[in-house]
């Protein structure tokens, strides 16, 4: 707050985003490697949503929660790295109280998102191994159209409920966030009031979101193995754990950084600590969601040769730089 003003909602116009303003000898370095991740994030995701869409052999359950988790990273993603990127490159790295708290909204909305579509991966992946003869039944379209709409709208009360509040506390002291984007601790750090209440529904909200999708996916992956090990084929056994390897691996980077994060109690975690484990969910992990999913996906690989062998693509009035890949594409090896 400024000199002179009463601490409150009204009088807080906007904040200054802390960043990376310690490694001021970094910041193109930074700017440069997080532009980078950030292009590959984007074109891998795309290109998952592309292919699966425009293949009919991947018009599978699998690969349609695959296509709704590449554009969860995707907006995930948009919501939070171009302004990181900006603020990089600018000395005054603020922003507005209004645009703070929609970040704050959707950053809790995609997260929340993810864990539950993430379990329903799991829950997709135990029916095709454990119950394979029931599993056109049990995963019809019908059933996969409404679990992924379950999974996208249960982040609208969560975050709406605890941006909501949050922000209708009054602000004191400084405006400085010490993070490089509105996240619930940072901003819950600038708070002078009483919070108790405010931090054990994020407890509550914490445990729905992140832990009980947990739970779920490891009983899946319980029962998964399980059924594996009493497969009399190696050959059975080897496919079956590589339907789910991917899955298992994204699971893996996304519950050892945003679960870390969010379960930690606040008053433990660094703030260097923090941005470290923040930036690796934000960044990192959108970035190689896609690689993981693709590198050792027969079907991905066969899907990206068919479809930008096309020549109805070679003919749409795509850029230049987007035809050279399709080109190259055309030519990989299985």
């Amino acid at each position: 707050m400024e000199a002179g003003e009463e601490p409150g909602l009204k009088n807080q116009t906007y904040f200054t985003l802390q960043g990376f303003s310690c490694l001021t000898a970094l910041q193109v370095l930074l700017f440069e490697g997080i532009l980078i991740m950030f292009l590959i994030t984007m074109t891998g995701n795309f290109l998952i949503i592309l292919v699966a869409t425009a293949d009919p052999a991947l018009h599978t359950p699998m690969y349609y929660f695959l296509k709704n988790l590449a554009l969860i990273e995707i907006c995930f993603t948009l919501n939070i790295v171009p302004k990181m990127l900006m603020d990089l490159l600018l000395e005054r790295k603020i922003i507005s109280f209004s645009a703070c708290a929609l970040q704050l909204y959707f950053v809790i909305f995609f997260v929340t998102s993810e864990c539950f579509l993430l379990s329903a991966m799991a829950y997709d992946r135990y029916v095709a191994i454990c119950h394979p003869l029931h599993y056109t039944t049990r995963m019809n379209r019908r059933v996969c159209f409404h679990m992924v709409i379950a999974c996208w709208v249960a982040g609208i009360p969560f975050s709406a409920g605890l941006t909501g509040w949050l922000f209708s506390y009054p602000f004191c002291g400084s405006k400085e966030i010490e993070h490089f984007f509105c996240d619930i601790a940072p901003v819950l750090d600038l708070v002078c009031s009483d919070t108790y209440l405010f931090e054990l529904l994020v407890f509550v909200a914490t445990v729905t979101i992140v832990l009980i999708p947990f739970i779920l996916i490891a009983a899946s992956y319980v029962r998964i193995i399980h059924t594996i090990l009493q497969m009399q084929s190696s050959e059975g056994r080897r496919k079956a754990f590589f339907t789910c390897f991917a899955h298992l691996v994204v699971v893996t980077l996304f519950y050892c950084t945003t679960g870390l994060i969010h379960l930690k109690p606040r008053s433990r975690f660094l703030v260097k600590s923090r941005k470290l484990v923040a930036l690796s969910y934000t960044v990192v992990t959108p970035m190689l969601n896609p690689i993981i999913y693709s590198l050792r996906n027969k079907e991905v690989k066969h899907a990206l040769r068919k479809t930008f062998g096309r020549k109805q693509f070679s003919k749409m009035h795509l850029p230049r730089g987007f035809h050279l890949f399709s080109k190259s594409c055309s030519h990989l090896k299985g």
